[in-house]
């Protein structure tokens, strides 16, 4: 069964992955935590700071963490494993279903990052 949440999540594992070599070939750190993927640093950084949310500490690909230090990855590690899971619940369907509540939200004056059902459960159950 767990091969299959692999797989399921797998076209954002290789995204999350891909950034994670990009930062590990601009000068940051990346290593396996408990079957996840942790990448921090370098370009890991730059990918962050073009996201549209402010200050973010770290994001979830699938079955991998793109932070920006060790620090933020382990300050969030519960909060983006609760994402991990939902990754592998949701699959591909995943970034469609995250970013369609984030502009439903957004679109009905509430706040798309805290209010979205995704961010709920994750700092619910972190």
């Amino acid at each position: 069964m767990r091969i299959i949440r692999y797989l399921w999540a797998s076209p954002y594992t290789a995204l999350g992955c891909l950034v994670g070599a990009a930062a590990l070939a601009t000068g940051g750190s990346g290593k396996l935590v408990d079957g996840v993927w942790e990448f921090h640093g370098g370009a890991a950084v730059r990918f962050l700071n073009r996201l549209p949310l402010p200050n973010v500490a770290a994001i979830t690909l699938g079955h991998s963490v793109i932070g920006r230090t060790a620090q933020a990855l382990e300050d969030t590690r519960s909060h983006e494993r609760v994402h991990v899971r939902q990754f592998e619940r949701w699959g591909f369907f995943m970034g469609p279903a995250y970013l369609g509540c984030s502009v439903v939200l957004w679109l009905s004056g509430r706040d798309y990052y805290r209010d979205n059902p995704f961010e709920r459960e994750a700092y619910a159950k972190q």
